[in-house]
Formats: C-alpha cells, sequence, structure tokens
C-alpha cells in the first residue's frame, strides 16, 4: 500500500465521521440518508441498546429528536487501515452537548439544567464499498456526563446489549 493510498483512506474515512455527524445534527434525515454514512447491515451500540440496519438509523434519528438541538465535535481520530481486505477500524473522541426541549424543562421545573452533555469516545468499523467508505459497526462509550438525559417514555426503555 502507497502512502498516498494510506492518506486518502484517512482524509475519506475522517471526512464520512465529519459528515455523518454533521446530518445528525442539522437533522438532515431526507430519504435514504443513511446510505451515504453506513452499510445496510450497520450495527451500533450505545448507551440506550444495540440496533440493526435500518432500525439503527431510525433509532438514531428518534433519539436525537428527543432534543431541540445537538452539537457533536469530534477530535483526534485514530484510522487503522487493511487495503487487502477493505476495512478499516477507527476511533475518535466527541464531546456530545444536548439542548433539551422545552417541554423537558417544563416538566423538570424551573431550575432544570437546559443541556445535557457527554463526553467520551466513539468506535468504529468501516468497509469500503462500491461508493466509498462506510461505517458497518459503531458504539459510543460515555466517559462522563453533565446534567440529566431526556425523559424516557414507558415504551423506551434501554435495551440490554448483545
Amino acid at each position: 500500500m502507497t502512502t498516498t493510498t494510506r492518506q486518502s483512506d484517512h482524509t475519506e474515512i475522517s471526512t464520512l465521521v465529519s459528515r455523518f455527524f454533521r446530518a445528525l445534527d442539522e437533522r438532515r434525515f431526507e430519504g435514504d440518508w443513511a446510505r451515504d454514512y453506513v452499510t445496510d447491515d450497520v450495527r451500533t451500540t450505545t448507551p440506550i441498546g444495540a440496533a440493526d440496519g435500518v432500525e439503527a438509523m431510525a433509532h438514531a434519528k428518534e433519539a436525537l429528536e428527543r432534543y431541540a438541538r445537538t452539537q457533536h465535535i469530534t477530535s483526534d481520530l485514530l484510522i487503522e487501515v487493511e487495503p487487502a481486505s477493505g476495512r478499516a477500524m477507527a476511533s475518535w473522541n466527541a464531546l456530545m452537548t444536548h439542548v433539551h426541549r422545552d417541554t423537558t424543562l417544563r416538566q423538570r421545573g424551573e431550575d432544570a439544567d437546559p443541556l445535557f452533555t457527554v463526553g467520551g469516545y466513539w468506535e468504529a468499523e468501516l468497509r469500503r464499498e462500491r461508493e466509498g467508505w462506510r461505517i458497518s459497526r459503531m458504539s459510543v462509550q460515555a466517559l462522563w456526563t453533565t446534567g440529566q438525559p431526556p425523559v424516557l417514555t414507558p415504551e423506551i426503555r434501554p435495551a440490554p446489549v448483545a
């Protein structure tokens, strides 16, 4: 593998991660939005459970819609590419800020913190598809939080992670 290939893969994967989180924060969920970022068989693991494929992206959309706004800041992207297999591993630090909806704040009272902030890191497996690199596995590990998470309705319960 040439240095140019390594740099090209790193740039493409880094751009993919940045574009994915920007799409989440800008709430760009039109059409088959997730196909630009993930494989059809993607598996996601978060503090509220694990999901696969289309369901995983529906869960991501649903989770973000619990908030008025979000901002995901990623840094320190580390990437290991296996060119022969067309696979890569990536990890990055993240600061994830969530702005509660007014309805949540009213429910919690006038002293409610408007922000729920999470510091942690993400790990991902990627595959080179015909269209370019796509995320096939993705998990987030929260290392610390401030504020309170959203109010979960009875039908939304943390699922066990298999």
